[in-house]
């Protein structure tokens, strides 16, 4: 059986997933917000916070080959352009999702990397989830570790942050379940043996045990509404980028983690 559908049996039985519910919880308090890793066993954490340890840590070395080889008909490297990542990509990917005029819509930190690597390196852009575009995320994503996420207060973000928070609290699928039914009203509770996180993205792309792999916030957004019985949007679904905006927003003020380790 799947990790979505073992998601779908257990969470149907739940109270907070029958047809009367309560009024929501409003959105968690900047001074309440916990990272997943505080709900994260004592091995686990120590998994994340050892570099020599970590799983994650595999693709961010994957990643820096990537920001160093030349591609594409340019013949140029990212390096080429942007020097010594440690310090052109430091708190970027804090930065995103961001607006890009041009498509006149926020792009999230893959796409901005497939953008450039179409445009400045004239080379294939990589397949959602491929082994490159994760490991050159992740590489680049680790630069931020420690930084704040920005308050993302651009004012041309704001309708696209309200298109996220409606995503967010919109019910959907056959269980007829919302993200905030879970991650704002019943965080802290036990669901299939784990604790139930706020959905806060401090650490994407993140190892994830059960997947065995690093993945992207896309990933784990697809997993969740197919454990909901609906259908997924395709990666790069605007809908998707929307969200991880309002997730991204909803974070102000913590602290990346990429590569962060989950269960």
């Amino acid at each position: 059986m799947t990790p979505a559908a073992r998601f779908a049996i257990v969470i149907a039985a739940l109270p907070f997933a029958a047809a009367a519910l309560p009024s929501p919880a409003a959105e968690i308090p900047l001074n309440e917000r916990l990272s997943a890793y505080e709900d994260m066993s004592r091995d686990n954490k120590a998994m994340q916070d050892d570099d020599t340890s970590n799983p994650g840590i595999l693709a961010v070395l994957d990643g820096e080959m990537v920001w160093s080889t030349p591609a594409g008909a340019s013949g140029r490297s990212c390096a080429d352009c942007h020097g010594d990542a440690k310090s052109s990509m430091k708190s970027v990917a804090a930065r995103y999702p961001a607006f890009d005029a041009a498509a006149g819509r926020p792009l999230d930190l893959e796409q901005r990397i497939n953008l450039s690597r179409e445009k400045d390196q004239k080379a294939q852009p990589f397949a959602a989830e491929s082994k490159e575009l994760l490991a050159l995320t992740a590489y680049v994503a680790m630069q931020s570790r420690g930084e704040p996420i920005a308050a993302h207060e651009d004012p041309r973000l704001a309708p696209f942050i309200d298109k996220g928070r409606a995503l967010f609290n919109a019910r959907q699928g056959q269980l007829n379940l919302s993200c905030a039914q879970c991650h704002d009203d019943n965080w802290g509770k036990s669901l299939a043996g784990n604790v139930v996180p706020q959905a806060h993205p401090t650490g994407y792309p993140i190892y994830r045990l059960e997947w065995q792999s690093i993945g992207s916030l896309q990933r784990r957004l697809r997993n969740c509404i197919i454990g909901m019985r609906a259908e997924p949007y395709a990666y790069g679904a605007p809908e998707y980028v929307d969200m991880e905006l309002y997730l991204m927003w909803r974070a102000r003020g913590m602290k990346m983690e990429t590569p962060a380790v989950r269960p």
